[in-house]
């Protein structure tokens, strides 16, 4: 058996019980396609391949890989070596909206929930083992200390829960934190390609430092806006609502 390797991440789930809540909460969406990032030794790959005709895992560790070839040999298309990260996602499923779903690599956890943001119309759920940290980061409300970037531009398109938590004890090896199950369900806002960068342009530089005010972080790219001068920039960035983030990018005319 492969060992988990510490730079891709890998904690493998072992406990029967929790492998079985993850499958029946993503069941009960009713989705007809699933893409399964990170499938390991396939414990949720396994109950998914059992359930979903329309099925799909990436990994990026070749050996876990060939272990799937092997334990799984008539279900070899099935499986994609690759990195998530770099994966086009319309060429999965023909373009067709899919559930993502997985035990997620802790170290690339928010890039994968950056990417299922640039790829949203192709996503309408996300069930992912994250970090608990991370995970409450991600559903963070303003004025929150957990609440940041990825608090505000994940909760524009989705609505967020932590379905339920996962102890150590549940991994091999178990990691030093606690771990959350999360579920991203989207909403009905849109927004064009064009659009969504200058948001999330405007949302890294509101935040780039913490301590200091709406103006102070955004004077530096958008220099010389006579807008900036009204009292609401003396906010801080954490105060603000996703809303109101949005109503900034016409407020300050970017181009």
């Amino acid at each position: 058996m492969h060992k988990a390797k510490k730079s891709y991440g890998q904690h493998f789930l072992i406990q029967q019980r929790t492998i079985e809540r993850i499958i029946a909460l993503i069941k009960s969406f009713n989705q007809d396609y699933l893409l399964e990032i990170g499938p390991g030794r396939a414990a949720l790959t396994s109950h998914l391949l059992a359930s979903y005709s329309n099925f799909q895992a990436i990994d990026a560790d070749i050996e876990m890989i060939e272990y799937l070839y092997g334990r799984f040999p008539n279900n070899k298309d099935q499986f994609i070596h690759g990195d998530i990260l770099k994966t086009n996602f319309t060429h999965l499923f023909g373009g067709r909206q899919f559930l993502l779903c997985g035990n997620f690599p802790y170290n690339i956890s928010s890039q994968i929930v950056f990417k299922m943001l640039e790829n949203r119309d192709q996503i309408p759920v996300m069930v992912g083992m994250f970090q608990k940290e991370m995970a409450r980061r991600i559903i963070a409300s303003p004025g929150n200390k957990d609440y940041g970037i990825i608090s505000v531009i994940a909760s524009l398109f989705y609505s967020g829960k932590i379905a339920f938590d996962v102890g150590p004890d549940n991994f091999n090896p178990p990691p030093k934190v606690m771990s959350s199950i999360l579920v991203l369900t989207r909403n009905n806002y849109t927004l064009d390609e064009i659009e969504f960068k200058k948001i999330l342009r405007l949302i890294k530089t509101a935040f780039q430092f913490r301590r200091k005010t709406l103006r102070n972080n955004l004077r530096t790219a958008y220099p010389d806006n006579p807008v900036l001068n009204n009292p609401f920039f003396d906010r801080r960035p954490e105060e603000l609502s996703p809303s109101e983030f949005v109503e900034l990018i016409s407020e300050l005319n970017t181009d």
